[in-house]
């Protein structure tokens, strides 16, 4: 069994900043790629960046510039720093990683994390 947990949402005013984090834990042999995707109301889940094992990063156009992800592979966990948040950056944000459990490798999802862009 593998959790990830996500933490570090909440309402900031346009042109503010927020630091996402997701944990994981459990049986986990070994993480591959992580990321961050986020879904807005009646819109559906998008990707917004990721990170290998490797260091290796993407970022979905909307954010580049503004937002920076990054992993510490010791502790099983990611970040999010976002900067120079616009309200279109309001959504539920949500933790993605590829782990290698004993019973094989899956895709697991945290339960997501609010984030406000609103004056």
């Amino acid at each position: 069994q593998v959790q990830l947990v996500e933490s570090g949402g909440g309402l900031v005013q346009p042109g503010g900043s927020l630091r996402l984090s997701c944990a994981a834990s459990g049986s986990i042999f070994r993480i591959y790629s992580m990321g961050w995707y986020r879904q807005a109301p009646g819109k559906q889940r998008d990707f917004v960046a990721g990170i290998t094992n490797s260091g290796s990063i993407k970022y979905a156009d909307s954010v580049k510039g503004r937002f920076t992800i990054s992993r510490d592979n010791a502790k099983n966990a990611m970040y999010l720093q976002m900067n120079n948040l616009k309200p279109e950056d309001t959504a539920v944000y949500y933790c993605n990683a590829e782990v290698e459990t004993a019973r094989g490798r899956y895709s697991y999802w945290g339960q997501g994390t609010q984030v406000t862009v609103s004056s």
